[in-house]
Order: structure tokens, then sequence, then C-alpha cells
């Protein structure tokens, strides 16, 4: 197959592809059913693609969709390291699972978040503990949720986000908004006051398919930030500790720490990646995220504002409602053949490089 064909157009499609290359590759399956539908009323569910021993000591996972409509682009990598048969050949103590969709119906409905407006890569957090706070979200969330998006509501709030990035600067409003927030169900990049239905599978996962393992490596697929069809890598362990230095051993000095200056990315809490050290707690963990770049950044954020706001107060099957849908796909998936030949290039290369760095673990 061609590259362009391991891509999809729709959730349905990409998951239908997934299964059928995950079985032409032999690969065991195990499906977690969403309780939810799509909004084509079809099946959604998180779905992993097993190859190689069962009780292989060292297991390479990539993961899609933890931010729904991302995993467009995790979802056509995966489906090319199926059908390319990155398995093949790997070490005797070595296996790969393929997570199809961590959040399968924020991928269905072309959302980022998950069905209760939640951002799965924030929701990884102590829910017995106080919740992280982010008072400068606060100060800038009345301007994100305007009440119209089309008068007066929406052009105050414009005006106010424009006065607080010239004060303070573009990076600064990033981070207020991004770094992720649990005060605000209604507001973008919400961490949740609770653990999620795609949380909560992915815990199952872990104990059913990861615990006991020697060493676990993690490559989990985004899209939305830097320069277009460029995948930086992104690694959020302390800098200096056993897990930020292995990563940098076993990808070099591209590897780049959130909110460091030198990132597309602010400083976030919960994230997957934490959430999978956590849950492997006896085994050696390298997670590492690849963050691959659409469009300019306020192109993106403005997506985000509007997909928030079609979800509030607006339908999505009107024309305004079809216009934002347009706009938050073109904010997360390339939909071209350079942007799908980049991301599958690079996305090789980083899983061929994850094979070599457990092998020498």
């Amino acid at each position: 197959m061609a590259i362009d064909d391991w891509f999809s157009a729709s959730y349905g499609e990409a998951r239908a592809k997934f299964l059928a290359a995950a079985q032409a590759a032999g690969a065991d399956l195990t499906s977690y059913p969403h309780p939810l539908k799509g909004p084509d009323g079809g099946d959604l569910a998180l779905d992993l693609a097993y190859l190689g021993p069962p009780d292989a000591a060292k297991v390479l996972v990539t993961a899609s969709a933890t931010h729904g409509v991302e995993g467009f682009c995790g979802s056509g990598c995966q489906v090319g390291f199926l059908e390319d048969a990155l398995h093949g050949g790997l070490p005797g103590d070595m296996a790969v699972m393929h997570v199809h969709a961590h959040n399968p119906h924020g991928f269905a409905h072309e959302r980022r978040v998950t069905e209760d407006n939640v951002d799965l890569n924030r929701n990884f957090v102590d829910f017995s503990a106080p919740l992280p706070e982010n008072s400068a979200y606060d100060e800038v969330h009345p301007w994100l949720v305007p009440d119209d998006w089309d008068g007066p509501a929406r052009q105050a709030a414009d005006a106010a986000i424009e006065a607080f990035i010239d004060a303070h600067g573009m990076f600064a409003f990033q981070a207020a908004v991004s770094g992720g927030q649990h005060g605000h169900p209604d507001g973008l990049f919400f961490g949740g006051q609770a653990p999620t239905w795609s949380r909560q599978a992915i815990e199952r996962l872990a104990r059913e398919h990861l615990r006991g393992r020697s060493h676990v490596a993690l490559i989990d697929f985004h899209t939305g930030l830097g320069p277009r069809g460029f995948g930086e890598l992104i690694s959020v362990d302390a800098p200096g500790g056993p897990e930020h230095l292995r990563t940098v051993a076993w990808y070099g000095d591209e590897v780049r720490i959130p909110g460091s200056g030198d990132s597309v990315s602010a400083k976030v809490n919960g994230t997957i990646e934490t959430g999978y050290h956590a849950l492997l707690e006896n085994t050696e963990s390298t997670t590492i995220a690849i963050e691959f770049g659409t469009l300019p950044p306020e192109e993106v954020l403005q997506a985000l504002r509007a997909d928030n706001w079609l979800y509030l107060h607006g339908d999505v099957a009107s024309p305004v409602g079809r216009e934002i849908k347009r706009q938050v796909r073109a904010a997360f998936y390339g939909e071209d053949s350079q942007w799908n030949d980049d991301v599958w290039q690079r996305g090789l290369d980083i899983a061929r490089k994850t094979v070599k760095g457990l092998s020498e673990s």
C-alpha cells in the first residue's frame, strides 16, 4: 500500500484499517468497548494489537488519539507499522503493542477532548490530593469561552486576549491556556475532576498487558504545534534524571522539555507519559511524545476556542458548526501527501531508534 493509504478520513475508516492490518500481521487483538457511540452511530473502542512473545521482557508501545482528532496521525503510522512489519526481526525478548485510540470518542467526533470535555493528557493526576491550580488560566478563562462566536462578546474577548499577549507575550498566553486546569469544566485544557473512561481503560490495559515486564517504551503521537510536518520529540521527565538521560541517549539532543523555552509545548501536569510511568512503577519505562506541526499556533488555538463554543452554545449541524469542524480538523490533521509522508518517515525513524534503545537496555 502507498503511504497515503495508511491514513484515513474518519475514525471508522481508521479503526477498520487498523484491525484489518493487525489481523493480517497475526497480532493478538484486544478491544475495550466505549459505552457511547460515534456521530454515525458506530461502535467506539480502545483497541490494541500485540505482536511477539506473550512473556516478552521488553515491549514497545505506540499510542494514538490521546487527543482524539489528533488520532489521524498516529493511526496512519500504526497501520504503516503493521503493514511494513516493524515487528519483524525484533529480538526474541521483545514485543510491540500498538494502542489504537486512547480517546476513541474524541477521535470519532473529531474533538481533542473526551466525551466529558476532559483533556486526557491532563487527567493523570492524583485526585485524592489537592488538584494543581492554574491562576493564570483563571484570568484568561472568560475570554476563551465567549457567549457568542460572531458578535460583541467574541469581539470583546478577542480584544482582551490581544491586550494580554501584548503585555505578556504569546508564549505566556499559551502557557496559561494549555498548562491544564481543573476548575472550569466548560473551559479549555480541562484536566477533569475524576479519572475519565479513557484513563481507566489505559490503567486496565497496563495491568493486563504491561505489568511484570523489565522495560516498556512508549511513543505517543500528537499534532498541532510546531512547523508543519515536523515532529518535535518531547519528554516530560525531570532533566538530569535517569529516565530523561536514557531518553536523550536513545534519541539524541533533539529531545525537548516542555516549558524550557526551546520546546513548542508549555509545561503541563497529568500527562499520558507520567501516567504510564506511574502505572509501571516496578518496570523501567521510557516515554516520548512526538508533536507534529500543522497550522500556525494562533489558528490552532482559535480552532480550539471555536470547538469549545460550538459544544457549549452552537449546533454542530449548522453552517457555522460545519465550518468550525473543518477548522478543527485542519488544525490537527495535515491531510495531504507531503504531510503524511513527513509524519510516516519521522515516525518510522523514532520507532526504529526505540527498538534499538530497548534492545540495548
